[in-house]
């Protein structure tokens, strides 16, 4: 098997950067992924005693799609956000700092607009994850097990609708769903498969035309009997990843 494409989301909701490496740590997310978050007005959130909430506290496509059509580029050596809407109005702000912090949130809820529910602030807390899993996670999706659907739903799905971490090829489609509690080789780094990957509405939304034009979890659901496209992966043992890295299931796996 062999490591395709890797991706980080630094912003939950917005733009997915493609990149040639990433170096993990145990216990910890691809760096960036998901660093970043706006937080609906109504949602609770507690800057200063940061907890897991579900996605729909925040900015996401599950309840936003028109936030697929924002562009972003995050700089984690500068702490720079730049996001482009599609009218050309532009934010680009340091977003390790409060005062760009409310800048960038200023933007985004005024793009939002009637969907921004109380008054949102966008947020970054050092080692917390806006993630949808409550614990952190590396996403990996199967390029075999979505080139099969695809097949039987007649139509192409994007792979940027799913929003994986990494896309790997050389395994059977669908062997991933039986790799759970398993530990994989990945580059540099031992990951354990955790959990499958369930989908939800986000995945209706094109990635190119920003508009809901299809419905995955009711494709899935018909076609295979479940709702799951990728697995979940902890990392265990930290290192580096790159394309074209090998992967492998670990000799010591039992079961």
């Amino acid at each position: 098997m062999r490591v395709e494409y890797i991706y980080r989301y630094p912003i939950k909701g917005l733009t997915a950067e493609a990149l040639e490496e990433a170096e993990v740590e145990a216990g910890e997310t691809i760096p960036w992924d998901r660093a970043f978050a706006l937080a609906q007005g109504d949602s609770g959130f507690d800057p200063a005693a940061p907890a897991w909430l579900h996605k729909v506290n925040f900015m996401c496509l599950m309840k936003n799609a028109k936030a697929a059509a924002l562009f972003s580029v995050f700089e984690p050596g500068t702490g720079r956000l730049t996001i482009r809407a599609p009218d050309g109005s532009t934010v680009s702000a340091n977003a390790l700092r409060p005062e760009g912090r409310a800048e960038i949130g200023a933007f985004l809820t005024a793009y939002l607009g009637d969907e921004a529910r109380g008054t949102p602030s966008f947020h970054h807390i050092p080692g917390h994850t806006f993630a949808d899993q409550k614990t952190k996670v590396v996403s990996l999706n199967n390029l075999a097990s979505l080139h099969d659907y695809e097949a039987r739903v007649g139509a192409r799905r994007h792979r940027r609708r799913f929003r994986a971490n990494i896309w790997f090829s050389g395994a059977p489609a669908w062997a991933e769903r039986e790799w759970i509690g398993k530990e994989i080789q990945v580059g540099g780094a031992v990951l354990r498969v955790v959990k499958g990957t369930t989908r939800c509405p986000a995945t209706q939304v094109h990635p190119e035309t920003f508009e809901r034009d299809c419905n995955p979890i009711e494709e899935l659901r018909s076609l295979y009997g479940h709702i799951e496209l990728g697995v979940h992966a902890e990392v265990i043992e930290g290192g580096k990843i790159a394309m074209g890295d090998a992967m492998e299931l670990l000799d010591n796996n039992t079961g």
